[in-house]
């Protein structure tokens, strides 16, 4: 069949990432869209049906992890795109409500194991810096967004059953690269487990780490959600605050090279917590933001921090864990994104809906600064007491 290697390529990595969120992407901006307009049901039930797929994503994230230590990281990757292909393609032809929802949870399911695995697989490529991998993949997954977002806007002009068959094609090609590339032989699944599992203190940083994602993404996603709205109030159009994503993907993607070789420069903890400090900062200027040039100062800001901070993230992860729960601790940090993403828009309504914007904005960078705090000191006692031991 195909020939098996020791671990996968940057290109397949990279191109596996951009494919799932290219994919993922296609759908987000869609279902609301989709629920309301074509299939009239209410805006309630659609973010309904967007929690059901957060959280079947958070199943599919500890499950991609469980699977990926305990069974086989190769098949677990191509169980987990089967379960997004096989529903993205019965929605070709059956997209209809309840079916529609009903397909939505299983892809979410697909997409939550996917990404464990993938990450997973990145964790344990040897012959490159875990630094440069993950940053890698972070481009990956930017370029992937902006792919899809864009591509979906221009896809849905032409009926919702040409998105449906667009992204059916990313995951089948997703499974190519899958079936040519992730046939591998790893360490964690095959040799001694050495190293074990992480240390009780590493294992206390790594949910400190993980409680600090899921702020940054319950964050972030106020601007996917609210601020959307926030903007259209204050008289600015939404075709200007769409403009903000391209602004903030291409920066990435063109950017990210450049934050790469400057963050070499540093200790990896170092690098994280500037760029999260950054992207901390820039929702306390959100609270005085009335104007669009405003808004981009604001957008450019939070994509500097991003593009410092968080793609370093999976790799201090993946540096604190064993060999033997690599695995786990990538699905507990996709999983801090899912449920991050999840709570956010339901975060950020209630308390518009009993306080203000500036109070959650002010709340966000409250919780944001705490969580990071929290890392940089539990992670300044371990450095403290290695000293002391050395």
């Amino acid at each position: 069949m195909w020939k098996t290697k020791q671990e996968v390529s940057l290109v397949g990595i990279l191109a596996a990432t951009l494919l799932l969120n290219a994919a993922a992407a296609c759908m987000w901006p869609l279902t609301t869209v989709y629920m309301h307009n074509q299939l009239h049901q209410t805006l309630a039930l659609a973010g309904v049906a967007l929690l059901g797929m957060s959280l079947c994503m958070i199943l599919g994230n500890w499950l991609g992890g469980w699977l990926f230590d305990h069974w086989s990281p190769f098949k677990s990757s191509l169980l987990g795109t089967t379960c997004s292909l096989v529903p993205m393609v019965l929605l070709i032809f059956f997209h209809g409500w309840p079916i529609f929802g009903l397909l939505l949870l299983l892809i979410g399911l697909g997409d939550g194991i996917v990404m464990t695995v993938v990450n997973s697989f990145a964790a344990n490529v040897k012959s490159i810096p875990s630094r440069r991998v993950f940053n890698y993949l972070y481009i990956g997954m930017n370029l992937g967004v902006v792919i899809g977002t864009l591509m979906v806007g221009y896809l849905m002009k032409h009926g919702v059953v040409l998105v449906f068959m667009v992204a059916s094609v990313f995951y089948l090609v997703l499974l190519l690269i899958l079936l040519a590339d992730f046939n591998v032989v790893l360490v964690t699944a095959t040799k001694a487990r050495e190293q074990g599992p992480a240390k009780p203190a590493h294992l206390r940083l790594i949910w400190l780490i993980a409680t600090m994602v899921f702020c940054l993404y319950l964050s972030y996603t106020l601007w996917e959600s609210v601020i959307s709205v926030h903007m259209v109030n204050l008289g600015i159009s939404f075709e200007k605050y769409s403009l903000l994503w391209t602004l903030n993907g291409l920066m990435i993607v063109f950017g990210q090279p450049l934050a790469n070789r400057i963050g070499a420069n540093f200790k990896l903890s170092t690098q994280i917590f500037a760029g999260t400090l950054i992207f901390t900062l820039s929702f306390l200027l959100l609270v005085f933001d009335r104007t669009y040039s405003m808004f981009v100062l604001t957008m450019v800001i939070l994509t500097l921090g991003e593009m410092t901070g968080f793609p370093g993230i999976p790799a201090w992860i993946d540096n604190l864990a064993g060999n033997n729960d690599k695995g786990k601790f990538q699905g507990l940090y996709n999983m801090a994104i899912s449920l991050g993403r999840a709570v956010g828009p339901l975060y950020g309504g209630l308390l518009i809906e009993y306080g203000s914007y500036q109070a959650l904005f002010w709340s966000v960078t409250i919780l944001m600064l705490v969580a990071l705090l929290a890392v940089m000191g539990h992670n300044r006692q371990i450095r403290h007491r290695r000293i002391k031991q050395d």
